[in-house]
């Protein structure tokens, strides 16, 4: 053989082997574009025949996987790429969950849903867990079946209210609250059954570690993102540029989701917060249809991936198991949540609506269920009966919205004699402490400094934590510049000290004003006589005294990790303290800014709300608007009831928005709120529809 011979069979080899290379490559991505050409044919069909049909969407994108499934009709050759895709979808539902997260929706019934969520919330966990362990599961799986059947889903139940037209109706909003509660939480258990599912320990120890840590990051990233991101995506839509809107969302999405895995929390959880941080900002309308074709294109093969990997034939294999696992979720979610809202006082007649409104389960349910799969922590038949679960919840929860006030009848007649009486009386107790104590000037400013104390603290927890973890690191400068590991540790507790010294300084300021407040509450001068003065300043410098050593305390806690040898930490401390008294007017005003930015964004989201709402009012619409008033006379049928209870909206089209009573002016009153005799009620609505509402508040009937 020549020499020549001999040296071009390498490069003919090499040539061979790249050959092969870009051949597989382009076969590789030829059925890439085949899948998800199948998946979204196939996601495309189902969406017109499950809207025909009047089903969520939802449900049609996991029958399509079944159906193009490798268990069916096998149209799918690799599944690889398509979970990557659907890891995405589940990222972008998380962000699009968290932009639906409103405050101000919350804060209007969040008496109620911070009752009934949480009650809930823990009697499907329980309920799951102990059908889980009857099963014969292991304790990690059960408690992911608890979780799972926990939450109801937001998207199912929306649609169903809109297509029933009671979207409106007082309920609706309760319903509302409930489900905001409930994403928040549902954020929470994913983090914690993300650490549980690593570690393997149900340990109570555990769990109120990880929840103190997943306290203090959300918080910290809360409060940081609504200082910075509003602005930065301000400064953006200047540019009156989509593209750059876009990317820079994104881009903000996917930075939070990586610090988050980076911190050892979920990426969902990353999602999710960045996305109510930028709900909260005067772009949030533009963000949310800039994101929502992206958000439905992802989330399409995220649940159509969930059917990829259902086998019908294990649906039909645990038809016991999920027949019995759906009829404990619509008790107990209609149990649960009706108990709560009684609980939260209203009538059993609008508990029980918003009872039946969330008996399903539905996205985080999925992503849950995709968690502890894709962790190989759950039992291998979870995933098949929890898509079961779903389907048979949801097809059901029409059925329970069109019969709840039938069953609350129903239940009310059963039930003993003098019930009814106590639930009524209840209510009304209920209805008096919230407007007396609760509502108090000197309780609303006690609640008020010991929330923004307790969101300070938080934040000066998660700097110290931050630095901690940046002492964990061995950064590369840290031999070039001849530093050792205490130095390092003793640098970062300094700088994470002096960058909490605005936070402490405040809550330093807020417990003085807190302990005179007290003080001036428990000590009477009708009681104490001359020794009033004396008494109060005892316990305003007690209450001063026992906040600051408890202060010092945590941070001591917090800084375990980072705490110099004793004499170092007292002449640091010392040197702050005298830093902290010579600069407490500049701390003051750093402190005054943030509040400051903060107050701004949220003033600043309103306004850009208000201004996109009128920019989209058409101007038929204000033509068709009339305005017309009614005074109730004594004895009028609509005296002594609340304005919920009339549904005169729903009967008749008008809105009751405003009462005049005596002195008095309500405007835009509420469904709690109760008319009297008297009272001077203005109509809004259209010229036909006042007459009618006229008629029903006159004689008490519906024309």
């Amino acid at each position: 053989m020549s020499h020549a011979s001999v040296c071009s069979s390498p490069r003919l080899a090499k040539r061979s082997d790249s050959g092969m290379i870009r051949a597989d490559r382009a076969m590789h991505e030829v059925s890439f574009l085949q899948d998800l050409a199948v998946v979204m044919i196939a996601a495309g069909i189902v969406t017109v025949l499950f809207q025909r049909l009047k089903q969520p969407v939802v449900l049609g994108y996991i029958v399509a996987g079944i159906l193009i499934g490798p268990h069916l009709l096998e149209l799918i050759k690799g599944q690889d790429d398509i979970k990557s895709l659907a890891e995405l979808g589940m990222l972008f539902l998380m962000f699009s969950l968290g932009l639906e997260f409103n405050l101000r929706k919350l804060r209007r019934v969040a008496a109620t849903a911070l009752v009934a969520a949480p009650l809930a919330i823990l009697l499907m966990v329980f309920a799951g867990y102990q059908v889980g362990q009857l099963m014969g599961w292991t304790p990690v799986s059960s408690l992911f079946l608890g979780a799972i059947i926990s939450i109801a889903s937001t998207s199912v139940i929306v649609k169903v209210l809109r297509e029933m037209k009671r979207d409106r109706e007082p309920f609706a909003e309760l319903i509302y609250g409930i489900l905001i509660v409930e994403d928040l939480l549902g954020v929470v258990m994913i983090v914690l059954l993300t650490g549980i599912a690593s570690t393997g320990d149900l340990g109570v120890q555990s769990m109120l570690v990880s929840t103190g840590k997943l306290l203090v990051f959300l918080v910290s990233v809360l409060v940081v993102g609504l200082l910075v991101v509003p602005r930065l995506l301000n400064f953006v839509a200047r540019f009156e540029s989509n593209e750059r809107l876009l990317v820079a969302v994104l881009g903000l999405c996917f930075g939070t989701a990586l610090v988050a895995a980076k911190l050892g929390f979920s990426v969902a959880l990353g999602a999710f917060l960045v996305g109510a941080v930028m709900a909260e900002s005067a772009q949030s309308r533009r963000i949310e249809s800039l994101v929502e074709p992206v958000r439905d294109l992802f989330t399409a093969v995220f649940f159509v991936a969930i059917g990829l990997l259902v086998d019908p034939a294990l649906l039909w294999q645990h038809i016991v198991p999920i027949a019995g696992i759906s009829l404990v979720v619509m008790i107990g979610q209609i149990a649960g949540n009706t108990f709560g809202t009684v609980v939260a006082g209203h009538d059993f007649r609008t508990a029980m609506r918003v009872g039946t409104g969330l008996s399903q389960i539905g996205e985080f349910s999925f992503v849950i269920a995709t968690l502890g799969l894709t962790m190989g922590v759950t039992n291998p038949s979870l995933y098949p009966i929890v898509i079961g679960v779903a389907l048979v919840t949801t097809l059901f929860t029409p059925l329970w919205i069109r019969n709840a006030d039938r069953l609350a009848d129903s239940l009310l007649r059963t039930a003993p004699g003098p019930l009814a009486g106590y639930l009524t009386l209840y209510k009304d107790w209920v209805e008096r402490f919230k407007g007396g104590q609760w509502n108090s000037l000197a309780w609303k400013l006690s609640r008020k400094w010991l929330l923004q104390m307790a969101v300070n603290m938080a934040l000066v927890a998660g700097v110290i934590l931050g630095a901690a973890y940046l002492a964990r690191l061995e950064p590369a400068w840290l031999t070039k510049w001849n530093m050792t590991r205490d130095t390092l540790r003793t640098v970062l507790w300094v700088a994470a000290l002096v960058l909490s010294l605005p936070m402490l300084i405040a809550n330093l300021r807020k417990l003085q004003a807190l302990g005179m407040l007290i003080s001036e509450a428990t000590i009477r001068r009708e009681s104490a006589g001359q020794r009033t003065q004396a008494l109060r300043a005892v316990v305003a410098n007690v209450c001063l005294v026992a906040g600051t050593a408890g202060m010092i305390l945590c941070v001591l806690l917090l800084s375990s990790a980072l705490l110099p040898p004793l004499g170092v930490m007292l002449a640091l401390a010392v040197v702050l303290g005298v830093v902290a008294w010579l600069q407490w007017r500049f701390l003051v005003r750093v402190y005054a800014r943030a509040q400051i930015a903060l107050k701004e964004t949220f003033e600043a989201n309103e306004l850009g709300q208000a201004e996109a709402e009128s920019a989209d009012l058409p101007t038929g619409l204000l033509e068709a608007a009339h305005l017309d008033s009614l005074r109730l006379a004594k004895g009028s049928p609509a005296a002594g009831r609340r304005i919920g209870e009339l549904a005169l909206r729903t009967n008749t089209g008008v809105s009751i928005v405003g009462i005049e009573r005596d002195s008095e002016r309500i405007v835009n009153p509420g469904p709690e709120e109760t008319l009297h005799e008297g009272d001077l009620l203005l109509m809004l609505g259209e010229g036909d529809q006042l007459p009618k509402a006229k008629a029903e508040l006159i004689t008490g009937q519906a024309h």
